[in-house]
């Protein structure tokens, strides 16, 4: 039987005719928490609506649950007179500081991480996929390590920030990567090894609190899943679906061989590092590294072997199809940076790029 799983996504809230940035995602989602109750929900930066999916068992019912979700939320938006936007970074606007939003925890924040708060204004892709307990998500991590640069570079939705083109496919991933606790998560020899480094990280103040763990591959704190943290939130709800099913299948690929007691390979973090920035600097298109080796291979390549990894599991759920046409199109050059960056070509205007990433619907 298939894993369950999920999403969590973030939108920007737009003005319709400047499509500048706005600080009213509060009303968009108390509005929409009429029919989404808790699935809706602010983020720390007033710009930026949250929505989540239930916990599927299959590829069709997680596309209509993320379609129908983005439909609420954009009919939410509209009826407070503002729009979405699905870019993993803010195409037009002034963005700095950002406007927090209000609570005690947001301000917490704000006291505890300063200026990183301050510019901590960008949208991404949350994949859940159940797991049986902590350990064997601690040891799944561990085999999805090798793939994340892979990863980042078939969902980069990211190449604008502030009215400039950043010349990268994924800007969001190095404005994260300043945090603290953020990036490809260490190689753990047990869940209480991750419990004694996540210990000695809140003792010594480079955490706020467990929810300030950022890495890109965790043990939720609060749900039976692990959760794969590091895209850019997809330009459609078909393109968000076919990249958390090509997740899950990599995370029950990486369970069996746990299962089968196989020792995940273990890149140099040195080498993982350049990995992220070659994917988030030029996308599925371009030239890459392959950690798994350590020899330089485009990420389409790469996307390739990781489609024949993942053959088994996809074949199982019934999803090898859809998702290898979805990879296909990406490195062809489909992704949401192209998207963006075919949008600005066509007259030379920012707000046609955030035109082509609005929810559909507004």
């Amino acid at each position: 039987m298939a894993l369950r799983f999920g999403i969590e996504e973030e939108y920007f809230v737009v003005d319709p005719v400047s499509r500048k940035l706005v600080p009213r995602a509060a009303a968009v989602v108390r509005r929409a928490g009429a029919a989404l109750g808790e699935r809706a929900s602010t983020e720390l930066v007033a710009y930026l609506a949250e929505a989540k999916t239930s916990p599927c068992d299959d590829l069709d019912k997680l596309g209509e649950q993320i379609r129908s979700m983005r439909a609420v939320m954009a009919a939410a938006a509209a009826a407070e007179g503002v729009r979405l936007a699905a870019t993993g970074t803010p195409v037009l606007g002034e963005l700095v500081p950002a406007p927090i939003t209000r609570g005690a925890r947001y301000a917490e924040s704000l006291a505890f991480y300063r200026g990183l708060d301050d510019e901590q204004s960008i949208c991404s892709c949350h994949v859940h996929v159940e797991m049986p307990d902590r350990e064997r998500a601690v040891q799944v991590s561990n085999h999805l390590r090798p793939w994340l640069p892979t990863l980042l570079a078939l969902a980069a939705n990211s190449p604008y920030w502030a009215g400039r083109d950043t010349g990268h496919a994924c800007w969001r991933a190095l404005a994260w990567a300043r945090w603290p606790v953020a990036g490809p998560p260490p190689y753990f020899a047990s869940a209480g090894h991750y419990d004694d480094l996540v210990g000695a990280l809140l003792e010594c103040g480079a955490l706020m609190d467990s929810g300030t763990i950022f890495w890109d591959v965790r043990p939720s704190a609060r749900l039976p899943t692990i959760e794969v943290r590091l895209a850019d939130v997809a330009p459609t709800a078909g393109e968000a679906a076919v990249f958390a099913a090509l997740v899950r299948a990599l995370v029950q690929v990486s369970s069996d061989l746990v299962d089968a007691g196989e020792r995940a390979p273990d890149p140099p973090p040195e080498t993982l590092r350049a990995a992220y920035w070659l994917a988030a600097r030029h996308g599925p298109a371009g030239r890459g590294l392959d950690v798994r080796t350590g020899r330089p291979a485009t990420f389409g390549e790469q996307a390739g072997h990781l489609l024949a990894h993942v053959r088994p599991a996809l074949r199982g759920a019934g999803d090898l199809d859809a998702v290898a046409r979805g990879v296909r199109r990406l490195v062809a050059g489909g992704t949401g940076a192209e998207l963006q960056r075919g949008a600005h070509r066509r007259r030379g205007r920012l707000t046609d790029v955030v035109d082509a990433v609005m929810l559909p619907g507004q």
